[in-house]
C-alpha cells in the first residue's frame, strides 16, 4: 500500500470509542451536544464583541463583566465536545460548521448601545438555558446520567449570566 492510499484509508476510518449508550443514544445525544456547542461558541463570539466594544458611563463595569461572561461560556466548550467524543459522536470541525448549526443570531452592528448589548445577552442566556433544558430531557429519556449532570451545572451558569443581565438592564 502506498503512503496516499494509506492516508485516504485513514481518512475513511470511522470514529469509534467504546460506550455502553446505545446507537440511537449516541446519535441523538452528540447531535444535539454538538448543536449546542455551535451555539455556546456563537454566544461566546457575540459576548466578546460587545465586550470589545462597550462604550458609555458603565463602560468598565459592563467591559469587565462581558469579560467574565466570556470565559465561563468558552470554558464549556471543550466539556461539550469531549462529552459527545465519550459518548461515541462526532461534533463540530470548523466555524462554518458553526455558522450551519448554530441558532442564536450573530449581531455584526457597527454599533449598539450598551443597553441593548446585554438585552441581547440576555434574551441569548434564556434561549441557551431552555436548550439545555430540552437536551437535558432526551439526556433523561436514554438514561444518560453524565451528561445530563453536565447540562444541570451549565444551565444553572446560563441562568446566573442571565440574572445578571437582566438586573443590570432594570431601570
Amino acid at each position: 500500500m502506498t503512503k496516499r492510499s494509506e492516508l485516504i484509508q485513514r481518512r475513511k476510518a470511522p470514529l469509534t470509542v467504546a460506550s455502553d449508550v446505545a446507537p440511537k443514544a449516541v446519535n441523538d445525544i452528540s447531535a444535539g451536544l454538538t448543536v449546542l456547542l455551535a451555539d455556546v461558541f456563537a454566544l461566546y463570539l457575540k459576548t466578546k464583541n460587545f465586550h470589545w466594544h462597550m462604550s458609555g458611563p458603565h463602560f468598565r463595569d459592563y467591559h469587565l463583566l462581558l469579560d467574565d461572561h466570556g470565559d465561563q461560556i468558552f470554558a464549556m466548550t471543550d466539556d461539550i465536545a469531549e462529552r459527545a467524543r465519550k459518548l461515541g459522536g462526532t461534533t463540530i470541525r470548523s466555524i462554518g460548521h458553526i455558522a450551519r448549526l448554530q441558532r442564536s443570531a450573530d449581531n455584526d452592528a457597527d454599533y449598539v448601545t450598551p443597553a441593548d448589548m446585554l438585552s441581547e445577552l440576555h434574551e441569548d442566556e434564556k434561549a441557551l438555558a431552555l436548550r439545555m433544558f430540552s437536551l437535558h430531557t432526551l439526556c433523561d429519556e436514554f438514561g444518560d446520567v453524565a451528561t445530563a449532570s453536565l447540562l444541570e451545572n451549565w444551565i444553572d451558569q446560563s441562568q446566573r449570566r442571565s440574572w445578571f443581565l437582566f438586573e443590570m438592564t432594570r431601570n
